[in-house]
C-alpha cells in the first residue's frame, strides 16, 4: 500500500522519538493508516526526515502498545482486530476495572480526574473525530485505574489502552455519548457513597454492554 501524503506532520517540541511515536499513533487511531497498512522503518525515516534507529524506536513502541503488530523478519502493520480480540481485551478490562472500583469505594476515593473526564466527554462536539470521542471516554477509565496509585497496575492497563482505542475506532462505533456519560456518572456516585458492590456492578454492566456492542459490529465486518 502506498501512503503518499499520509506521512508527515508537525512534530511537537519533545524528543524526536516521542514526537514521532505520537504522530504515528494519531494516524493509526484516526484511521489515516487503515487496518492492514504496512509501516516500515525505511518509509517512516524518509517521510519524517529522521534516522532509521529513531523510526525503529517509534515502531517498536507502537508494537508494544498493541497499535501495530510485527512477525519475525517482517515489517510492522496495523492489525485488523476481530471479535475474539475484542472479547479477550474486555475480559482483561473487566477484571482489572471491577477490582479497582471496589478498592476505590472501600477507600472512599472519587478521582477528580474521572469527574473531569465525564464533563469533557459530555462537551465533545458531535462532529469531532472518532478518536477524540474515544480518548475522552477512555480518560475516565484510566483515571479510575490511576487513582489506585499502583504503578504496576497503571502500566499494565496502559498496555491495553491502545488496542481498546483501536477496536472502537476500527468499528466506528461507540455506545453513544449520552449513555456513556450517564453510566460513568452512576459509577462515580456509587464511589462517592462508598458502595463497592454497586460500583463494581455498574462498571461491569457498562463494560459488558460495550463489549457486546463492539463484538456485533466486528461480526458484521468479517
Amino acid at each position: 500500500m502506498e501512503f503518499g501524503s499520509n506521512f508527515g506532520g508537525v512534530l511537537r517540541t519533545v524528543s524526536i522519538a516521542d514526537a514521532l511515536t505520537d504522530d504515528l499513533r494519531s494516524k493509526v487511531l484516526d484511521g489515516v493508516f487503515e487496518a492492514g497498512s504496512i509501516i516500515t522503518e525505511t518509509e517512516v525515516a524518509a517521510n519524517y526526515g529522521v534516522s532509521r534507529p529513531t523510526a525503529k524506536a517509534a515502531i517498536v513502541s507502537l508494537v508494544y502498545s498493541g497499535l501495530l503488530r510485527r512477525e519475525a523478519n517482517k515489517p510492522a502493520y496495523v492489525p485488523r482486530l476481530t471479535r475474539t480480540d475484542v472479547e479477550d481485551i474486555y475480559f482483561v478490562r473487566i477484571n482489572i476495572e471491577a477490582s479497582v472500583v471496589s478498592y476505590l469505594a472501600e477507600k472512599r476515593i472519587t478521582p477528580e480526574g474521572a469527574e473531569k473526564a465525564v464533563i469533557l466527554l459530555a462537551e465533545v462536539h458531535q462532529d469531532a473525530p472518532p478518536s477524540t470521542f474515544v480518548a475522552a471516554d477512555l480518560a475516565f477509565h484510566r483515571s479510575l485505574v490511576d487513582a489506585a496509585e499502583s504503578p504496576r497496575l497503571s502500566n499494565l492497563y496502559a498496555q491495553l489502552l491502545g488496542e481498546i482505542h483501536l477496536s472502537m475506532v476500527q468499528s466506528r462505533y461507540a455506545l453513544g455519548q449520552e449513555r456513556i456519560v450517564g453510566e460513568h456518572s452512576k459509577v462515580l456516585r456509587a464511589l462517592e457513597n462508598g458502595d463497592g458492590d454497586g460500583a463494581k456492578a455498574l462498571l461491569t454492566e457498562h463494560l459488558i454492554g460495550a463489549c457486546e456492542a463492539l463484538s456485533r459490529v466486528f461480526d458484521s465486518l468479517d
